[in-house]
């Protein structure tokens, strides 16, 4: 059988076997995921107390997005922007469905999980490019550059909450531990 698709292990004589599942969320995906997960939270929380240790987790997580950005032209299938990125209308379809409970089940990021991902890297860019430029001789205590890199931040932590908030709620609708699927990179094919 495919390695990307499998049968799970069936059940006794007569019972209803499992779902197949399917190879989603390759290695690199999920370690870029929650490495990103544990940066974030490590410069959030060592801002102002551990400036030294929050730049270099910052060029970490330029490191990590610079990865995302390329994986998501070149990397496998589901990581690819071509197979989640969607129209406006489609992202504000799929929102309405869900409110609904009536949405669609994507394999791969429904229409709204994709439109996060392009928003969370926009935001973590733009927090990393802030950052950045704190550090150079031009840009050095200039507070404008200080208060954008604090409004990323805050939009950023603003967007983690509703990602989390679309996974749960998605993981209800559908059934289905899309927590387990960014772990174990395996997802039930229909």
């Amino acid at each position: 059988m495919n390695e990307a698709v499998r049968k799970m292990p069936g059940t006794a004589s007569g019972r209803v076997s499992r779902p197949e599942v399917v190879k989603v969320w390759d290695p690199l995906v999920r370690l870029f995921h929650w490495s990103l997960v544990g940066f974030f939270a490590f410069s959030y929380l060592t801002g102002d107390e551990w400036k030294s240790a929050h730049i270099i987790s910052g060029y970490v997580i330029a490191g990590l997005i610079a990865f995302r950005v390329l994986w998501g032209l070149f990397g496998s299938h589901h990581a690819r922007f071509s197979s989640f990125v969607y129209s406006p209308f489609t992202v504000l379809s799929f929102l309405l469905d869900t409110a609904r409970m009536r949405a669609k089940r994507y394999v791969g990021h429904n229409p709204a999980g994709g439109a996060m991902v392009v928003a969370l890297l926009l935001m973590i860019a733009g927090i990393v490019t802030s950052g950045y430029m704190m550090t150079t001789d031009t840009f050095w205590g200039v507070e404008w550059v200080e208060e954008a890199h604090e409004i990323f931040v805050y939009a950023t932590l603003a967007l983690v909450a509703l990602h989390i908030c679309g996974v749960v709620l998605a993981s209800v609708e559908h059934r289905e531990n899309l927590v387990r699927a960014m772990i174990t990179g395996w997802k039930r094919a229909e």
